[in-house]
């Protein structure tokens, strides 16, 4: 049940709050005066979508807000539209909501049927939901539905792997001939940069070995004796100071460099010198190695890597896939025996549900004013789900008039039939739970005894649950349990839409607008 609709800066609507009772409440007005503002406001809170063109004039957004009652449980709905990007927020029971989630909610708190749900009903893919709302056992459906979404993955799943396998059987060759040079060369990562460091360190002991050798024979090469030659000028200083003691310095001096000179002899000497060479030369082969293999594959050694690890993986998939691709056949043919079933048992549960809600319509219609030859029926027709199974889909023929034969409602339905078709339907799914009726000029194109009908069905519905009518008719509006009256006025060079409940006094007055009598 629809207890309150509040709209906010929508359209023409600035601030709209309608409280709504058990039973039949009607909605009347000009052409033109908002109700479908309205209609919107409901459609807008429970998913549909709307251009920010109808946030009103100078706002920044509309704000609709509902309350509904279900099996006792109270829902609060809140949806907002920003003017400025269109976005929207729901709401539900104050914490933010998603689209999906309040979709999921709109069957069980409204039934509309309007003008626009005549177009759903001429097309055959609806007659398909009319039906399986109504199936005794709706598990037959959920079963073939969970069924046919397994089956679709493991196809999905067949169709990814047989894609994928035969794009790498054509890059094989390739792949195990960049295999076969990376396993070659066997590259680790990090490699590269130890090797460099490597090099560089050995390059650094193999300089020290040089320069040890040459300050040796420096010293004490036979040519020059560097080390026995600064002995002998100490010699000659220590005389030269013996006869002339102005060259005491330079005699001290001397010995000094002499001891300096022994003591750096006595540092080489004792430097340890190692042969470097072989493993310098081994270093720059494996880096000339994984040069070698960086140029032929056009990679880094990193990218070579990761490549290598790829390719496994690949190769790895070839054989992999195939047994993946093996169980998945055998899932498939489990699938198919199990849909095979399942589509069986649901053509059979749509069969005997199709004679059963055909006739209970044939005689919701005499109720509407059909004549009591209308007779209703479901044709079937095979839709294939699968190789060799097959779905029957069914689609909605009636005979308005006896000696025609079977045709569809696009055919030969008038608007006024279309609508009595939906008023018969909606009646017969109010057995099936409690959501409230919502008829929107349902009773466009009939009148007369015709139109009686269509108010006292409609009357019978409002007695077990809410209903909401909206209606150019006095005789339906006069029927009402709660009269609202909806209106555009102009204030200060701007346009309103407003609703009001009517007293029983405003109600007769406006029945009596309605007919065109003078108040």
């Amino acid at each position: 049940m629809l207890e309150l609709l509040r709209i906010k800066n929508l359209a023409l609507i600035q601030d709209m709050e309608l409280e709504f009772d058990p039973g039949l409440n009607v909605l009347t007005g000009e052409s033109g005066a908002g109700k479908s503002f309205i209609l919107k406001a409901l459609d807008f809170i429970l998913g549909e979508k709307m251009s920010s063109s109808m946030v009103r004039s100078g706002q920044d957004k509309a704000v609709v807000e509902a309350v509904f009652v279900l099996d006792g449980e109270e829902y609060i709905i809140k949806r907002e539209l920003a003017a400025r990007n269109a976005r929207s927020r729901f709401y539900l029971n104050d914490s933010l909501s998603s689209q999906d989630r309040i979709q999921s909610l709109r069957d069980s708190l409204l039934i509309y049927t309007s003008q626009h749900g005549q177009q759903k009903l001429l097309k055959p893919a609806y007659h398909v939901r009319i039906l399986d709302g109504f199936l005794k056992n709706p598990q037959a459906l959920q079963i073939k539905e969970e069924l046919l979404e397994s089956m679709n993955q493991v196809l999905d799943r067949k169709k990814e792997i047989q894609a994928r396998l035969a794009e790498l059987e054509e890059k094989k060759e390739l792949l195990e001939y960049q295999k076969a040079r990376i396993d070659e060369v066997a590259p680790e990562a990090g490699e590269e940069e130890n090797l460099l460091a490597r090099r560089d360190e050995i390059k650094s002991r193999v300089d020290l070995a040089q320069d040890v050798q040459k300050g040796l024979d420096i010293l004490h090469a036979p040519q020059s004796n560097l080390l026995e030659g600064m002995r002998q000028l100490c010699r000659i200083a220590e005389r030269m100071k013996n006869l002339d003691l102005g060259y005491a310095r330079q005699a001290g001096d001397l010995e000094s460099a002499i001891a300096a000179l022994e003591d750096f002899d006595r540092v080489l000497r004792s430097t340890r010198v190692h042969d470097e060479e072989a493993e310098l030369e081994k270093v720059e082969s494996r880096l000339w190695e994984l040069n070698q293999l960086k140029r032929r594959l056009g990679r880094s050694l990193e990218e070579i890597l990761d490549m290598g690890r790829k390719i496994q993986e690949h190769l790895s998939f070839l054989d992999q896939g195939r047994l993946d691709l093996m169980q998945l056949e055998r899932q498939e043919a489990s699938l198919a025996q199990e849909l095979g079933q399942a589509a069986v048992a649901l053509n059979q549960e749509r069969r005997k549900c199709a004679g059963e809600l055909a006739s209970r319509l044939e005689k919701e219609l005499q109720c509407l004013g059909f004549s009591e030859h209308v007779r209703v029926e479901f044709e079937f027709s095979p839709l294939e789900i699968y190789p060799g199974i097959n779905e029957d889909r069914p689609r909605l023929l009636w005979i308005p008039n006896p000696g025609q034969p079977a045709q569809p409602l696009d055919k030969i339905a008038s608007g006024g039939e279309l609508s009595r078709f939906l008023l018969a339907l909606a009646g017969l799914r109010s057995e099936k739970g409690m959501p409230t009726l919502l008829f929107d000029e349902v009773d466009a194109g009939i009148g007369g005894g015709t139109l009686t009908r269509v108010g006292q069905r409609i009357q019978e519905l409002a007695r077990s649950r809410q209903v909401i009518l909206i209606t150019h008719w006095p005789q339906l509006a006069g029927l009402a349990d709660c009269h609202f009256m909806v209106q555009k006025e102009v204030y200060s060079d701007q346009t309103y839409t407003l609703c009001s409940r009517l007293d029983p006094v405003q109600s007769r007055h406006e029945l009596a607008r309605m007919s065109g009598e003078d108040r």
